[in-house]
């Protein structure tokens, strides 16, 4: 025990240093060092979430991937039909709750600037902040706005508990203010970092279970995390960064939850810096529900983003649609587009490589079945075991695939 605690001590050391003022740190307009680029280190899908509103303040935490240097934020207010203002935003590190890490919370600046207002349906970069932000840390985003009305932009299934508050509380380290609670993500859509010139990054772009559904929440479970942690601790590999473009109920076709994955390619995916790689695991929202769509609508689907992405310079890996047979919404004529489907994903010679979530997946008794040793209990979404085994099934060579440079 005592060993573990000492371990935590140095953790949250090392995260602090970032975000710990520093005379001799270099001031944020000093250009990055050339044997550098931008990597993502964190991402969430952005959508509508409800109405906005003015004078609100939020702690949004979120779990690094890469580490590297010169923290760079991004706010969305992709569904705004109006302009939003932010009046302050900081960035800090956890140490438990809505409680930071002491002397880690420090100002973000945009265009050196402490306030930003951002224009319907843009997004804004804040200045690179000086300093070194390790890998696998629980980031804190306090972001105050000031002005704002109309629609929310937002992660709606966080799967982490933010915190929330009246008024702008965003300098203080303590939680005394931060009394208020959300499951989402307000505004805040990726996170990146300075890194070495070779260093990559994959996304994850899907629906529910790419979200996370029935993980464990604030345990960071979901299978994207899972495959983090397995980057972080590979040999040979210079992907490192992992973002979760993953949103509930999403569809490869129709828009619905969220925009369809073909109409948020570019914004989700393609907009990130130092992407590598693109793991597509999206389609049973297509198929399941009766909703008329064919092996060879889905097919078409695919192929659309596999030539867009490769326009791009990105690779694309594909993964088998999983069994789901048990949950409400399966029947026979969906499970027969999805067999059709999966040998097209397997066979067809069109991704860069397969993850064959499907196999992973099943019963051995009944391929139509998610195991239940990996089942929540929906027959749909996997558990917090089945999430690893996912994680676990993709070759992490795969994902060092090269078309270019981004």
């Amino acid at each position: 025990m005592l060993r573990r605690l000492a371990l935590t001590v140095v953790a949250l050391t090392a995260s602090a240093q970032l975000l710990t003022a520093s005379a001799t740190a270099a001031p944020a307009t000093t250009p990055a060092h050339t044997a550098t680029h931008e990597t993502v280190t964190w991402g969430a899908s952005a959508d509508r979430l409800g109405e906005a509103a003015p004078n609100r303040g939020y702690r949004l935490v979120v779990r690094t991937s890469v580490g590297g240097t010169h923290l760079r934020v991004r706010l969305s207010n992709a569904f705004g039909d109006r302009p939003l203002t932010f009046g302050r935003a900081y960035a800090g590190v956890q140490k438990e709750g809505a409680a930071l890490v002491r002397g880690s919370n420090r100002s973000l600046a945009f265009g050196g600037e402490s306030a930003v207002t951002v224009p319907a349906g843009g997004t804004v970069l804040s200045d690179p902040l000086p300093g070194r932000l390790p890998a696998a840390t629980s980031l804190v985003v306090s972001l105050y706005v000031t002005d704002a009305g109309g629609p929310a932009t937002g992660h709606g299934m966080a799967m982490q508990t933010s915190y929330t508050t009246a008024g702008d509380h965003v300098a203080e380290e303590g939680p005394a203010n931060w009394t208020g609670t959300s499951g989402s993500w307000f505004y805040l859509d990726a996170v990146t970092v300075r890194t070495g010139p070779d260093v990559g990054a994959v996304v994850a772009l899907g629906d529910s279970v790419t979200d996370g559904w029935q993980s464990t929440a604030d345990h960071n479970r979901r299978w994207p995390d899972y495959l983090a942690r397995r980057l972080r601790t590979a040999a040979g590999t210079d992907i490192e960064g992992v973002a979760n473009e993953g949103i509930s109920g999403n569809k490869v076709l129709a828009d619905g939850a969220g925009r369809s994955a073909l109409n948020r390619l570019r914004r989700d995916v393609l907009s990130h810096p130092g992407i590598r790689t693109v793991l597509l695991f999206e389609g049973v929202n297509d198929i399941k529900a009766r909703t008329g769509v064919t092996a060879a609508d889905l097919i078409d689907g695919y192929r659309r983003i596999i030539d867009r992405a490769h326009t791009a310079g990105v690779c694309v890996v594909g993964a088998t649609v999983g069994p789901f047979k048990g949950w409400y919404e399966w029947d026979a004529p969906a499970e027969a587009v999805r067999r059709e489907v999966n040998e097209f994903i397997r066979t067809g010679g069109e991704f860069d490589a397969v993850a064959d979530f499907d196999r992973v997946l099943r019963s051995p008794y009944d391929h139509e079945r998610i195991l239940p040793f990996f089942d929540n209990g929906d027959h749909l979404h996997p558990n917090d075991t089945g999430m690893q085994a996912m994680a676990d099934a993709v070759r992490i060579t795969d994902l060092s695939c090269d078309r270019g440079t981004r």
